[in-house]
């Protein structure tokens, strides 16, 4: 038994047999043709094109239909580059000049093009390298009749392990077949990181050489939950993932009926229940679940999944699909929170950073790209005039942060107003409380706008100086450091006292053992995802706000974040026994 451990990016457990996927990399060797062969190669190379096209086309439109349109936006970049008439030009020319066959001046541009892009420092360019390999890769097959890796070949259960994926491969791969997703390369804002999470499959990336461990036909346990992947496991670890896989169906349907009930403590104290969503499409499902409307809508999807900067009507589209689902319930909408761990989009000024978390990204980067951030603006203005939409600025590290991005709210209202553009005069601003700065000035930040929302994921990194994404410290990163509750204490505190509402967006927000210290901490607006919602109701349903305010109190005198954590994981398990029997599976 071995276990690989890499980046988990989207959740679940499998367990079932190994297909590996070679990579195909196969060299064109350059031959040359007759004079009167050019015309002919010529017009291979159009046909090649061609169906290209349309089997992008396909797959655009069949990925649209099964996962969204959203998704489907990452192919523009395909249908763009074989549309693009100086990449035509390039294989015309070879062919002309060089008098080589249509598939080697296929490959030799192809391949040039990968080498121009991996030069960059861009983060962005590199991951179009995949792009580029992906459709060298299917005019290739066109041009010489060969039909590659096929997937659909696969006739069994099995979780795909392969060095990396193509967005191709991704979005076709057959969800009631492939139960889980492994890959050597990849990071959590890849094309093949955001499509497996988009189809629901088990899926970890990042593992380095898992190739290399796996073989076809092996016995895997892919789990996505904890971004490991156990191979060959024993008799006693599969009995055990079987027990954990039952035990989550088990808690899950129990679930059922609380996702229709309101979230009142058992002492009367309501609590709202916020989702945090990606695509409009995620709406509904995140309201069957329980939720009372959306939290933190985060809009840089709509970027990630684009190859160009999507137009003001294309995000105001995307705005007016999700107020359509929401009913009427509240939308928060978070501006653009590019950057760092995020793809920098080309068409944002973007400068290499030695360390981009730190660096120029969020509300930083918007102010220095106002006509990014400006579109973006009045897309969500424009959609205000629609339904109750509340706009959230994040990362905000200071107060003339944000009263540089008001001011530029205040200039966008401006110029829709002279335009006779209908939008909403009173739409509730309010920022995202992720750098200790912003949690120490918590209560002049909290006077000037109408909310706060406490991004833990951020906070947790910058008060603990800890990479969350970097697994050789990744036991040190928690919410259970007493540093961290103490600042998310003070700025629940700070929005109390100056009468504005107080939500929590993090990830620690949808985790059952913290649950009651955050409603001892005085927090009364949760926003997490919509799986979490119905377990986190249940816990809000069977405790009192004086059984967490003692829990609160506790919390806070113990050292260490080990001390805190157990001490939390027993008081929930107190009151809801089975909450954890899902979880037991060795860290």
């Amino acid at each position: 038994m071995q276990i690989r451990h890499g980046i988990p990016v989207s959740p679940g457990v499998a367990i079932t047999r190994a297909v590996v996927l070679d990579a195909v990399d196969q060299p064109i060797p350059r031959r040359l043709v007759p004079a009167e062969k050019i015309v002919e190669q010529r017009e291979r190379l159009t046909a090649a094109l061609n169906a290209s096209a349309k089997d992008v086309e396909d797959l655009t439109a069949r990925t649209a239909a099964e996962i969204g349109p959203e998704m489907a936006k990452i192919f523009d970049f395909h249908l763009a580059m074989l549309r693009d008439p100086q990449l035509v030009g390039q294989f015309e020319q070879m062919i002309d000049r060089e008098r080589v066959t249509a598939e080697y001046a296929v490959y030799s541009a192809m391949r040039g093009l990968a080498a121009q892009f991996l030069a960059f420092e861009n983060p962005y360019f590199h991951d179009r390298v995949k792009d580029v390999w992906d459709l060298e890769r299917r005019i290739l097959r066109n041009l010489l009749g060969g039909e590659g890796p096929d997937l659909s070949q696969i006739r069994h259960e099995a979780a795909l392990i392969a060095h990396d994926l193509t967005p191709s491969q991704t979005a076709s791969l057959d969800k009631t077949l492939i139960k889980g997703l492994a890959t050597d390369a990849g990071g959590r804002t890849s094309h093949t990181a955001i499509l497996a999470h988009a189809l629901g499959i088990p899926a970890i990336v990042g593992l380095e050489d898992i190739t290399a461990h796996i073989s076809s036909g092996d016995t895997v346990i892919i789990d996505g939950n904890r971004g490991q992947v156990i191979i060959n496991p024993d008799a006693a670890q599969l009995l055990e993932y079987r027990q954990y896989i039952e035990q989550i169906v088990k808690f899950e349907t129990s679930l059922g009926k609380v996702a229709r009930q309101p979230a009142i403590t058992t002492d009367g104290t309501e609590v709202t229940l916020l989702a945090n969503i990606e695509f409009p499409s995620e709406i509904a499902p995140a309201i069957e679940k329980g939720a009372v409307g959306v939290g933190l809508y985060r809009t840089e999807f709509l970027f990630l999944a684009s190859e160009i900067e999507p137009a003001e009507q294309q995000q105001l589209d995307a705005y007016l699909q999700a107020i359509e689902a929401a009913a009427g319930r509240p939308l928060t909408i978070r501006t653009l929170d590019l950057g760092a761990d995020k793809i920098h989009h080309h068409s944002v000024n973007f400068h290499a950073e030695n360390n981009p978390f730190l660096g120029c990204r969020s509300i930083r980067l918007c102010l220095q790209n106002l006509s990014l951030f400006k579109t973006q603006l009045r897309a969500i203005l424009r959609a205000s005039a629609h339904g109750p939409i509340r706009i959230m600025f994040p990362l905000i590290s200071n107060l003339m942060e944000l009263r540089q991005a008001k001011m530029i709210l205040s200039d966008v209202m401006e110029d829709l107003d002279e335009q006779g553009v209908p939008h909403a005069t009173d739409i509730p601003v309010g920022v995202m409380i992720e750098v200790p700065s912003a949690a120490l000035q918590a209560g002049k930040i909290s006077r000037e706008v109408d909310f706060v929302s406490i991004g833990t994921n951020d906070l947790i990194q910058y008060t603990l100086a800890v990479d969350r994404s970097n697994e050789r410290i990744a036991s040190l990163y928690t919410g259970a450091h007493p540093a961290v509750i103490q600042l998310i204490r003070d700025v629940i505190r700070a929005g109390h006292r100056a009468g504005i509402d107080v939500s929590l967006c993090g990830e620690m927000a949808g985790e059952p053992e913290f649950v009651m210290l955050l409603l001892g901490l005085g927090l009364r607006t949760f926003s997490i995802t919509p799986p979490a919602i119905p377990e986190v109701k249940k816990i809000i349903r069977s405790v009192s706000i004086k059984q967490c305010q003692r829990v609160a109190r506790r919390s806070l005198e113990f050292d260490s974040h080990r001390e805190v954590h157990n001490f939390l994981r027993e008081e929930v398990r107190r009151v809801v026994p089975d909450v954890f029997d899902g979880r037991r599976i060795a860290q």
